[in-house]
């Protein structure tokens, strides 16, 4: 099957050396010698990638790195100036090498391990956000609490980077009943159950005192962070049910000048059998009660969902407030997973409309074959990240590495 596009111009192409499973950490470091290197975490094998993307039509691996070993991921990643934050994540429950990992990426054909926040024994970290090096935001497991339901082990928790030699906890938030000890009863489950778990935890310089948080089956959380040790809870929807389930609330993106809200759900059924997986715009105008005013349209199902992979939403260009990426409040970039990169206008929120698309062709074998699942057929666009140029770089959870491509 060749490529599928519409409205973009794909500008390159690389495997990563073979090794072309990406999670969801994309974030491009700008080198003292004016180099622009992505960095790029992995869903198995590979700890983290660099990428040389100063020529985006000719990208080149400059460093791979290996995890310490193969029941983990990395999976999520963020840069501010030299220091790199990496979430590490274990498939099983007390694994060594869970947490963070702090490094400096000054030479990033040598990235240097500076600290470590330990979340052992747990199952790590699953995903973080940190812009401003002060604080980290991570999806995180801990060892101190215990949840009702294994489902539930991954909470909010703030940590202080502001020495990035030793990251020390802030605060930490849990949708109230999740855990063991908690003074309000055991939450009633969802079926099938997603669990309470954090995924997402965006902070944004515009409101420091706010986190903005996709929960899984607890919805999307406003949390009011001004006193870091002691979150607070400002609002929260949760649409599933009625929205069929299995539910998974996944990001939340504040559009500050229009007081409007972009949540997505995340697939995780193969060949559409959670469909719908939506993208909602949401009025924030009333922090305490936001408000649905519509979705995304999805991709065309009946020619989609059947393909290998999976079918629907999961990241977007979370507007990310750093000097390489691409701000704005009108183009929503996503990724879908076999339906690929979709860009949306919603310059009107009541009728957004897609305005570009981008499905790579089926990609060949590589060296994780016989791995973690990675020998699945087809292809899942993960994740996708814009540069301040308007540059797109898509990455692919399985077999296809990372795309780069331009709107026409």
């Amino acid at each position: 099957m060749a490529h599928e596009i519409s409205n973009m111009r794909l500008l390159s192409h690389n495997n990563l050396d073979g090794y072309p499973n990406i999670g969801e950490g994309m974030a491009i470091h700008v080198t003292k010698d004016g180099r622009r290197i992505m960095w790029l975490a992995h869903e198995t094998v590979i700890d983290f990638t660099a990428v040389d993307v100063t020529d985006p039509r000719e990208q080149k691996v400059v460093f791979l790195k290996a995890l310490p070993h193969p029941e983990m991921r990395s999976n999520s990643l963020a840069i501010v100036g030299d220091v790199m934050y990496v979430a590490h994540q274990t498939r099983k429950w007390g694994l060594p090498n869970s947490g963070m990992d702090v490094y400096d990426v000054s030479t990033p054909e040598a990235p240097k391990l500076i600290g470590n926040f330990d979340t052992g024994p747990s199952k790590g970290t699953h995903v973080l956000w940190s812009v401003d090096g002060e604080y980290a935001h991570l999806a995180t497991a801990m060892p101190d609490v215990t949840p009702y339901s294994e489902r539930d082990f991954q909470f909010y928790v703030i940590v202080d980077v502001k020495d990035p030699t030793k990251p020390v906890e802030a605060g930490r938030w849990w949708v109230p009943g999740v855990m063991e000890g908690d003074d309000v009863p055991a939450l009633e489950r969802h079926y099938p159950d997603m669990g309470n778990s954090a995924h997402n935890t965006n902070v944004y310089p515009r409101r420091p005192d706010r986190a903005y948080c996709g929960f899984k089956d607890g919805g999307v959380i406003i949390l009011d962070i001004s006193d870091k040790a002691h979150p607070k809870q400002v609002s929260r929807v949760d649409y599933h049910p009625p929205m069929p389930q299995p539910a998974f609330t996944h990001t939340a993106l504040p559009l500050f000048d229009r007081n409007l809200m972009i949540v997505t759900d995340e697939s995780v059924r193969e060949s559409g059998e959670d469909w719908p997986k939506l993208v909602w715009v949401m009025d924030i105008s009333t922090e305490e009660n936001p408000t649905i005013l519509s979705t995304l349209p999805l991709p065309p199902q009946e020619e989609l969902a059947s393909r290998p992979g999976r079918y629907g939403a999961h990241n977007i260009h979370e507007n990310q407030p750093v000097p390489t990426s691409f701000i704005s409040e009108t183009l929503i970039f996503g990724t879908y997973f076999n339906a690929g990169l979709r860009v949306h206008d919603i310059s009107n929120p009541f009728q957004p409309k897609e305005v570009a698309y981008f499905i790579p062709e089926l990609a060949g074998p590589n060296k994780l074959d016989g791995h973690y699942a990675d020998s699945l057929p087809g292809m899942n666009i993960n994740d996708v990240y814009v540069d301040e140029n308007a540059i797109i770089y898509a990455a692919d959870r399985q077999r296809g590495g990372m795309y780069i491509l331009e709107m026409t």
